[in-house]
């Protein structure tokens, strides 16, 4: 038998044997993995990875070169943690492996400095505010053909970054949520709201809205003022080190609240959050106030669930009147809300509250849209590919709105949509719906 060699992990939370060790590659993720399904490529599939991370904790492959190729080739969406009949968590595979890469491979100095663009501005809302009024003047200026005529111009990720670019309105990325917002009747909740960088920023319809649902489901609403960047992002992509800086002031921020729930409206955000107690399980000072903060993070859909589950005689059940919002509705599990968090009824429960409206699937639900947190700014190929492809399962189903808990998706379902008719379908999340009903207000275009 040859030697085993060293292995090419560092000794920084390398993958660990017992879990690459689960998968017994049946295939059951072939058809759930969106890189597999694009490209038929066996190592551009999950047991493909986990073999070459098999091989690199060996010692018989280095992480530079096709190790790292096939690694950033992954979206994360966890669609093959759904599938995966043996239990497997590709999840903890990939989150050990990705920092490993960013520690150990150097990149290409225009890779490494698009990177370092990107998390220069994303996490910072301040930096995003500024950013908004050259955005705000640009949207303006798009319409001027030369201007269209340049942008065509750009190569592959500034081209992305370009067509990402989402609705700007300076008046609402420099406006601010209450800090206390009480709630309408009887308290049922407490709790208080993560409001997100470019969901607070780019959405902030998005964060007022959940505001109102919440104030008028009966939750006294808290939104800390300094709050900042929960980590999200840079959990994604590897930068450990970073993410866990800003976990850290997260759970500071919000772990001493009086609060029955920290919420979340941006499924990242909330996967994120809901996993600080293992991402800091080997920090002595910091564990276990790390789990104890996952214990209480919700996703906005949940804690409605929750109250609408409640019987009658413990003040369960909606409370706000709805009035009807005619139409098909098509959801869009955003990956993030649905594989990793496993929140997949609680939307459509919701959802299901507003009278008339009638609620569509999608085909390839499982599918992810390739949004993937910064995937469809660095890998804009496939990223477009299966946006065309999400955006055709979404046509088929003939909505009149259509809806998902994710700024992501939003922004890349909104770049492949608008086409054969499809132009002026409203894409929303879901609480602006169930906001809208609960106004009485016409359903908002954006």
């Amino acid at each position: 038998m040859a030697q085993q060699g060293p292995s090419a992990f560092d000794e920084i939370h390398p993958p660990q044997r017992e879990l690459l060790d689960d998968c017994v590659h049946c295939g059951f993720c072939l058809p759930t993995c969106p890189t597999y399904v694009l490209w038929g490529e066996e190592m551009d599939s999950p047991r493909g990875r986990i073999l070459l991370m098999d091989l690199a904790q060996k010692g018989d492959i280095s992480l530079d070169g096709p190790f790292t190729e096939h690694i950033d080739n992954c979206l994360g969406c966890m669609a093959c943690v759904t599938a995966c009949p043996s239990g497997v968590q590709y999840d903890k595979l990939l989150e050990s492996v990705r920092p490993q890469i960013e520690r150990n491979v150097p990149r290409s100095r225009a890779d490494r400095l698009f990177r370092e663009a990107i998390f220069a501005l994303f996490p910072y809302k301040r930096r995003l505010r500024l950013a908004a009024l050259p955005g705000a003047l640009y949207q303006k200026l798009r319409t001027v053909p030369a201007i269209r005529r340049l942008a065509a111009t750009l190569p592959g990720r500034l081209a992305a970054l370009e067509s990402l670019l989402p609705p700007v309105s300076v008046r609402e990325a420099f406006a601010t949520l209450p800090v206390h917002t009480p709630a309408v009747g009887p308290r049922r909740a407490r709790v208080a709201l993560l409001t997100g960088c470019v969901q607070d920023v780019f959405f902030h319809r998005v964060n007022e809205a959940t505001v109102r649902v919440l104030a008028a489901e009966g939750c006294d609403v808290l939104v800390p003022r300094d709050q900042q960047c929960c980590g999200a992002l840079e959990v994604h992509a590897g930068r450990e080190e970073s993410a866990l800086d800003r976990a850290r002031r997260t759970i500071a921020r919000f772990g001493t609240l009086d609060v029955d729930a920290i919420v979340t409206n941006v499924a990242g955000c909330g996967s994120s959050m809901k996993d600080y107690g293992h991402l800091l399980a080997d920090d002595p000072v910091w564990a276990g106030r790390a789990a104890a903060f996952s214990a209480r993070c919700r996703d906005v859909h949940e804690v409605l669930a929750e109250l609408y589950a409640r019987p009658e005689s413990d003040d369960g059940g909606p409370r706000a009147p709805r009035t009807p919002v005619p139409g098909r509705v098509a959801y869009h599990d955003a990956c993030h809300l649905g594989h990793a968090q496993g929140v997949r009824n609680q939307p459509r429960e919701v959802l299901r509250t507003i009278p008339d409206l009638e609620l569509v699937d999608v085909a390839d639900a499982a599918l992810c849209c390739g949004s993937a947190g910064i995937y469809n700014m660095i890998m804009p190929d496939a990223a477009g590919d299966l946006g065309e492809r999400k955006a055709g399962r979404i046509r088929e189903a003939e909505p009149d709105v259509v809806v998902t808990a994710n700024p992501g998706c939003l922004l890349q379902i909104g770049k492949y949509l608008p086409t054969d008719g499809f132009a002026d379908v409203p894409l929303l999340h879901p609480v602006q719906l169930l906001d809208a009903s609960i106004r009485g207000a016409a359903v908002p275009r954006r």
